[in-house]
């Protein structure tokens, strides 16, 4: 499903007005006539996966409500080196005002697609595991993070504090251990919310299993025979979530313990852009 409107719309407008400051694009303002036309065009240099093509569109958009937009590939779709994903015409200096904000949003969300798809292809063919990102997201463009991977092929974990209840080492800690702090989320949980409890060892996830009441329990940072042990132990009564220094290397070795979600933060807060750009033709 496409990204609402609602929800890129802001932080779009945001990064127009984070660009443009005070004065606007004094460049295009100095060197472009008033009323010049061109057209452009969105060029892959890399391969990768695209994603958040109708976010960086609308900053053309929102500064030429007439531009004219005709798009030849969309999110989740493979890109091959020199693939044109679409193009935009209208009032030049609109284009090059949006340029970069377009530009930054297409690269950033593609990067994560594409970093996705690299894992989800790892998984052996047949695989019930799910590849998911974490709340480690930039300020203001989780929502645009999250969809990107969702196109990569991968799954979204929690979106917000509110959507469900994870307790992690230091609610731990502070609740004064894990009976405590499963038995007050518990409590606390509606029957539409899910708890999920992370724990770093077999002797804790033995308490879990023995309180009840875990929807979802987060394996962080074990071995790959601890993970197949844990999954055993397990034994379908919660889902079983990997989590912890994840590398691509290591997904195959760890989808095949029988976990059903990796969680890896590096999808979104360390991704590597997709290299993007925009060739530009006076009309």
């Amino acid at each position: 499903m496409p990204l609402a409107r609602i929800l890129y719309e802001p932080l779009v407008r945001a990064a127009l007005l984070d660009d443009f400051g005070t004065a606007g694009d004094v460049t295009s303002e100095a060197t472009i006539p008033i009323g010049t036309q061109a057209a452009a065009t969105l060029v892959a240099r890399k391969p990768g996966v695209l994603a958040g093509l109708d976010a960086a569109l609308f900053a053309f958009e929102a500064l030429d409500a007439t531009m004219r937009v005709d798009r030849f590939l969309g999110d989740g779709d493979a890109l091959v080196a020199g693939a044109r994903i679409a193009t935009v015409a209208g009032d030049a200096r609109a284009i090059l005002g949006a340029e970069r904000t377009a530009l930054n949003i297409l690269s950033h969300a593609s990067g994560i697609a594409t970093a996705t798809a690299r894992y989800v292809a790892a998984i052996a063919s047949g695989s019930k595991c799910a590849i998911a990102e974490t709340r480690k997201t930039l300020p203001g463009l989780r929502a645009l993070e999250k969809y990107a991977v969702r196109a990569g092929g991968g799954s979204n974990h929690r979106q917000r504090l509110d959507d469900a209840i994870l307790i992690k080492d230091n609610h731990i800690a502070i609740a004064g251990g894990i009976i405590p702090a499963l038995s007050a989320a518990v409590a606390r949980a509606g029957h539409l919310m899910k708890v999920e409890i992370e724990v770093d060892s077999l002797t804790q996830l033995d308490e879990v299993l023995a309180h009840g009441g875990a929807d979802v329990i987060l394996l962080d940072n074990f071995s790959i025979a601890d993970l197949r042990e844990a999954v055993r132990r397990i034994g379908g009564r919660a889902i079983a979530e990997a989590s912890g220094g994840i590398t691509l290397e290591a997904i195959p070795e760890i989808a095949a313990t029988g976990v059903d979600v990796i969680s890896i933060g590096a999808l979104t807060h360390s991704v590597t852009a997709l290299d993007i750009g925009l060739d530009i033709d006076v009309v």
